[in-house]
């Protein structure tokens, strides 16, 4: 198994230039870092709390976005967790969100079909010159410099990648054929409008709802096992080798990880690795006590429901949201790792809903079903 370690590393630390580290294969510390990024916020409808910790992984590789207020009444939570690097999870958590907003089914109030085509967004995105330049802002020293060199020479003049309007345009430069990254995250995000929750995932992180102490699945962990993700593997070309897409990534779907999506005959949502997300709505009410959203550092340690009991016991002694949060990795962090779960980073975003849920004018194309063992 060391032999076999040793190999898989070293097939992929050649595969992951610059911006992209591979350190997913579980390299560890000799001692974790415990330290914890925390935050709380609230507004009229709802308050949130987070928290997230590098843990006994050599580098923090998991990025969110909670954000109370994207527009005068939408709500937006989302995790992301990197494999092979940090700056794809960091792009998402910086940009999509903005394109869910750019989107003229957005305008039109479809927040399901927006966010839909926002998580294929990331992948096109990060291609090219300008892509290329984005992921060096968001990697390591030596690379936000090379990005910021490369974009005071080759950027169209007055561009902003801070502008919320910012059309992306294409850049000439030395990495104008970049492909996009060979490294890649999960999302799994939240919309919260009025009574109208829309939730879209890719890959292994998982939103789960307590209402009225039960807790329910918004979001499908994407395995290669299961029978729809195999089918499309394998009819992308691509094989499942100890539980891994061609022996290589434990997850069936993802954004970036580009080297998965080379195949010009199919279209994005049928390459063997995609971003397509599964999309959830569901209508609030007054029996719904919070939504998790959390990474696989934390699932690995707990059920859905072994979670939401977890919380639901703490909510009646910490003083924050996010003190919670910080319970929750503390009681997942393994004493060593030897065992591997509870090894991983952790990141975990915690929304209580006030009470009575506001159920205003939403713009729903349909209540669909909450998917895993129990239902919505």
């Amino acid at each position: 198994m060391e032999l076999l370690g040793v190999a898989i590393i070293g097939r992929a630390l050649r595969r992951y230039p610059q911006h992209c580290a591979f350190t997913k294969m579980g390299v560890y510390l000799s001692t974790p870092k415990t330290e914890k990024l925390s935050e709380d916020g609230e507004n009229d409808q709802l308050k949130f709390g987070l928290s997230s910790m590098q843990g006994w992984r050599a580098s923090m590789e998991d990025a969110h976005s909670a954000l109370l207020d994207i527009d005068e009444d939408t709500s937006f939570f989302g995790v992301f967790d990197g494999h092979g690097g940090k700056v794809v999870a960091k792009f998402c958590a910086k940009y999509l969100h903005r394109e869910v907003l750019k989107s003229e089914v957005y305008l039109a109030g479809d927040l399901g079909a927006a966010v839909h085509g926002a998580f294929f967004r990331m992948d096109e995105m990060m291609r090219g010159q300008r892509g290329w330049r984005e992921l060096q802002a968001l990697g390591d020293k030596i690379n936000q410099f090379t990005g910021m060199i490369e974009g005071l020479i080759w950027s169209p003049r007055g561009s902003d990648s801070n502008d919320r309007h910012d059309d992306w345009a294409f850049e000439e430069g030395p990495h104008s054929d970049f492909s996009g990254p060979t490294c890649g995250s999960t999302a799994c995000v939240a919309m919260i409008r009025n009574s109208q929750l829309v939730v879209a995932n890719a890959g292994d992180s998982r939103c789960v709802i307590s209402r009225n102490g039960q807790a329910y699945n918004l979001s499908r962990d994407h395995k290669p096992e299961l029978e729809a993700e195999r089918e499309r593997i394998l009819k992308a070309g691509g094989y499942i080798q100890m539980g891994r897409v061609n022996g290589t990534i434990n997850l069936s779907r993802a954004i970036g990880d580009m080297e998965f999506k080379q195949n010009k005959f199919l279209s994005p949502d049928k390459q063997m690795l995609t971003a397509n997300p599964d999309v959830n709505t569901v209508e609030l009410c007054d029996d719904d006590d919070f939504l998790v959203l959390a990474c696989d550092g934390i699932w690995d340690c707990m059920s859905s429901q072994q979670l939401v009991d977890f919380i639901h016991e703490h909510l009646k002694t910490e003083s924050s949201l996010s003190a919670v949060c910080e319970k929750v990795l503390d009681r997942c962090l393994a004493p060593s790792t030897l065992g591997g779960e509870g090894c991983d980073n952790m990141t975990m975003i915690l929304v209580q809903f006030k009470k009575p849920i506001d159920h205003g004018k939403n713009a729903s194309a349909g209540e669909q079903s909450a998917v895993g063992d129990k239902n919505v």
